[in-house]
């Protein structure tokens, strides 16, 4: 089954198709990263825009890549939420005109399902259930993947993702936009022991995290330094700051994998790009005799393939949707589509 699939939460417009929710075709992305960098951040108008000019041409060019044609697809995935409901929208409208067009059912994807699915395409061994932890810039989530379309959030954060605390921290490094790679090259020649900053603890929730805390530790160290003529250490910054991040991730979503009796556990979102938090992950999953799936860099970050595959499994659940089809801003990952065509 050949799904043509759609992601365009944020500032990725990306067309690809998949195979039986496990083989890539063709996954074509065209990154907003430049256009945006200027501002130090994602700007929605102007995603939502860049997302119109690239979809059409970037379909054309995943099925010339894939070879094949458009009687060959026999099915449309797209990411509905969450996301920038402008850029959201962009897909998801594209998408219903395609699946109309091509008569070919139409499947609607939550982007953090998608994240997920992406370890399915890196490792075909993998089926549920598992614990994943999702972390990218607008989200961080550690959840019990009881099937494909069945999930339970065990414990996210209560402000900030780890994603945008990289790309906060990134600005006060003085370091571009996307901040993730940046501080991860830069942290690699410091001391992480440098810099002691704070790791939240939600009480009673025991797996809910939190990163306004760590991202106003470090922007009152920054400033702190400036007013005093203090030369802060950039690289062990980045660093410590990384091991925070880590020692607030690992520990708790280890925990989880125990009290689950779970012996399998993934990692998703553009954050698992960190090589610092894979490292901890894999040392954590050797020492716990966990098999632990992370998917390669290049399916970390946003990409059709992986709303093509989970698109698969909800269409074997029976998921479909309509012309009436809406973009959502937040949606929780445990809900399913339920609209009836």
């Amino acid at each position: 089954m050949n799904i043509l699939s759609f992601e365009s939460t944020c500032d990725e417009t990306a067309v690809a198709v998949v195979q039986d929710g496990r083989k890539i075709l063709t996954d074509q992305i065209f990154s907003q990263a430049k256009l945006h960098a200027v501002y130090g951040g994602v700007v929605p108008e102007i995603a939502s825009r860049s997302h119109v000019e690239a979809i059409s041409l970037l379909t054309e060019r995943a099925l010339e890549t894939a070879g094949l044609t458009r009687a060959d697809i026999d099915a449309v995935a797209v990411s509905y939420a969450p996301g920038l409901i402008g850029a959201v929208l962009v897909g998801v409208n594209f998408a219903k005109a395609v699946a109309s067009v091509l008569k070919v059912p139409l499947i609607p994807v939550h982007h953090i399902r998608g994240h997920i699915a992406a370890n399915y395409l890196a490792f075909p061994e993998l089926e549920p259930p598992f614990v994943c932890l999702a972390i990218s810039g607008g989200n961080t989530l550690i959840i019990d993947v009881r099937d494909y379309t069945d999930m339970h959030i065990l414990g996210a954060t209560r402000d900030d993702a780890a994603g945008e605390c990289f790309d906060k921290t990134a600005r006060v490094l003085g370091l571009p936009y996307p901040g993730g790679k940046p501080i991860d090259d830069l942290a690699q020649g410091g001391d992480d022991t440098m810099y002691v900053f704070p790791i939240a603890h939600v009480e009673g929730r025991p797996y809910d995290m939190s990163f306004s805390g760590l991202k106003t530790a470090v922007i009152n160290l920054a400033h702190h330094a400036e007013q005093t003529g203090e030369e802060l250490d950039r690289a062990s910054l980045a660093a410590s700051f990384t091991k925070a991040v880590s020692d607030s991730l690992v520990p708790r979503t280890m925990q989880a994998v125990k009290e689950l009796g779970y012996k399998r556990l993934a990692v998703a979102g553009g954050v698992a790009a960190n090589s610092r938090i894979r490292k901890d992950f894999h040392d954590a999953a050797e020492r716990e005799k966990i098999d632990l799936f992370i998917p390669p860099l290049k399916l970390c970050g946003d990409n059709g393939a992986m709303v093509g595959a989970q698109g698969y499994y909800e269409y074997l659940a029976g998921t479909r949707a309509g012309s009436d089809l809406n973009a959502y801003a937040s949606m929780d990952v445990s809900q399913n589509y339920t609209q009836s065509v």
